[in-house]
């Protein structure tokens, strides 16, 4: 039931954001779109009740309650982020906004924003590794919770290795293309074509 659950709130969000996005921009009724957009928390309020319902009830704990937890810790820390941008490419489409900003690709400029990005992971992570602890908390028996456990180090482990790929935009930050030697100019290299 949890994993359908779990299905239907990820459907249910990008349900909502195309309904939001159709009303604000399609059908002109911005406010009407803003209030379907700040619908979508409920999706994860409503997960996480009948998360809590279930343990209740005396479910055995194991991964479909850690797997839910982590999707609550990602939707809290990439949800907003994600709609904002999906926004932007709607109202630059539709509505005649301006061009969305792309991420950077080069340099420190890259680097801070890989490094934003794992900082959205280490709240994802920090939000799952709560709720799982108060699960492990509300069951009160250890030899029940090792499943919820092994969640809490997936956890961990994703913002480890987030971190790592964010550090090496740090350490290798990647170089934009060389100038041109006369103007300036940013010039891409041609591949060499070989006439036979």
């Amino acid at each position: 039931m949890i994993v359908t659950l779990i299905v239907i709130c990820e459907v249910g969000f990008w349900v909502l954001l195309a309904g939001g996005l159709a009303l604000r921009y399609v059908a002109r009724m911005p406010r009407l779109g803003a209030g379907v957009l700040l619908l979508e928390p409920l999706l994860e309020v409503v997960l996480l009740v009948v998360t809590a319902i279930d343990l209740k009830n005396g479910a055995e704990p194991d991964w479909k309650h850690g797997l839910a937890a982590l999707y609550i810790g990602y939707t809290v820390a990439f949800g907003h982020y994600t709609i904002k941008w999906i926004d932007g490419h709607v109202a630059h489409r539709f509505a005649g906004g301006p061009p969305p900003l792309k991420p950077p690709r080069y340099g420190t400029a890259r680097a801070k924003h890989e490094g934003k990005l794992w900082l959205r992971t280490v709240l994802a992570a920090g939000v799952a590794l709560a709720l799982l602890q108060l699960a492990i908390w509300y069951v009160g028996d250890a030899s029940r919770t090792g499943s919820l456990s092994s969640w809490q180090f997936a956890a961990l482990r994703a913002v480890g290795i987030h971190g790592l790929i964010a550090l090496t935009y740090t350490i290798w930050p990647k170089k934009g293309p060389k100038k041109g030697p006369e103007r300036g100019e940013e010039t891409e290299r041609e591949p060499v074509r070989v006439e036979r």
